[in-house]
């Protein structure tokens, strides 16, 4: 009847209680490993992701720092020790002296879909262990790090993210962690940025074995994009996806080799590259100075280039 309240049809309450149930099932799962950062000059999160104390968080928030401190969700204070850090990725990983810490596990990012349910955590401007939920906006974004060098494969979050949310997990519904979050755009709604897992773990692997990620670089940033079926099977491709360049450094290794804006690369020195992931994969330090082969795809032709990688570390 007219002025009544409109009632909410049972299969509405449904949903909502599903998505409900579906965030709060994660955030129990995740959320005793997020921990607070502390530095000389602000702040952060992090997470734990080994019981015996190793944490991922932001190089920016640690910015070098040899020392910083954590504050556990159980209101303990740790000091951390820096292991490594990646200012290229924006990632970092520390390690404080306790035992039996509750910790997250990494998700495979590959499998990340555009409009799934992302799940923040994390202490944004001090008010610890924060909540916020949205979805995957998008994938495959490139954004430029504060190093100047471009991140590539990062997702992109309608989940909301404010300072000291920075270095904080990104999480799917069964409590994995898909992204380490990094950034935010100041001037626009919903529009947040995480580092996708498996750069995360590719990066994190080194950081602990080395301190430090001694890689080569050939200098382009891209995306994840499919090859038509049809021209795969014409062309005999290894793979039905490569990695799609947007921009070549003047004066890069690719751009010696002669590699273009909106080449498709499919190959790098005989390996099948499906994704960033592959090329970051294969892009190692003892690929540094050593000459190999590089397959694009430009305008349906394949081709096949020759690029000698850098030491990025030198760039």
């Amino acid at each position: 009847m007219p002025g009544e309240p409109e009632r909410v049809q049972p299969a509405d309450a449904d949903l909502l209680d599903a998505y409900s149930q579906a965030v709060i099932h994660a955030v129990e799962i995740v959320g005793p490993a997020v921990a607070r950062i502390d530095t000389k000059r602000g702040g952060g999160s992090g997470v734990i992701i080994t019981p015996d104390g190793l944490l991922l968080t932001n190089s920016h928030v640690v910015d070098g720092q040899a020392t910083v401190g954590v504050t556990l969700p159980d209101g303990r204070s740790l000091r951390a020790d820096l292991v490594g850090q990646d200012v290229h990725t924006d990632l970092a990983v520390l390690r404080v002296n306790a035992a039996s810490l509750p910790s997250a596990a990494l998700g495979d990012s590959r499998q990340v879909r555009v409009g799934q349910v992302a799940i923040a955590i994390g202490n944004p401007y001090g008010f610890q262990h924060s909540v916020t939920a949205g979805v995957v906006s998008a994938l495959g974004r490139s954004l430029r790090a504060r190093s100047g060098r471009v991140i590539d494969d990062v997702i992109q979050t309608d989940a909301s993210l404010n300072p000291g949310n920075s270095g904080g997990p990104l999480v799917d519904t069964r409590g994995k962690v898909i992204g380490v979050n990094t950034a935010m755009i100041w001037d626009a709604q919903g529009l947040c940025f995480a580092i996708a897992s498996n750069t995360v773990q590719f990066v994190a692997s080194h950081l602990i074995r080395d301190g430090r990620l001694r890689r080569s670089f050939i200098g382009v940033s891209g995306q994840n994009v499919p090859v038509p079926r049809a021209l795969a099977r014409a062309l005999q491709l290894a793979v039905s996806s490569g990695v799609l360049v947007s921009s070549v450094e003047p004066g890069s290794p690719a751009a010696r080799a002669g590699v273009l804006e909106r080449d498709v690369i499919l190959a790098f020195a005989e390996q099948p590259v499906a994704g960033v992931d592959d090329l970051l994969r294969y892009l190692t330090g003892d690929r540094i100075d050593v000459a190999a082969p590089l397959v694009v795809l430009r305008a349906g032709e394949r081709r096949t280039l020759h690029v000698v990688p850098a030491d990025s570390e030198r760039n």
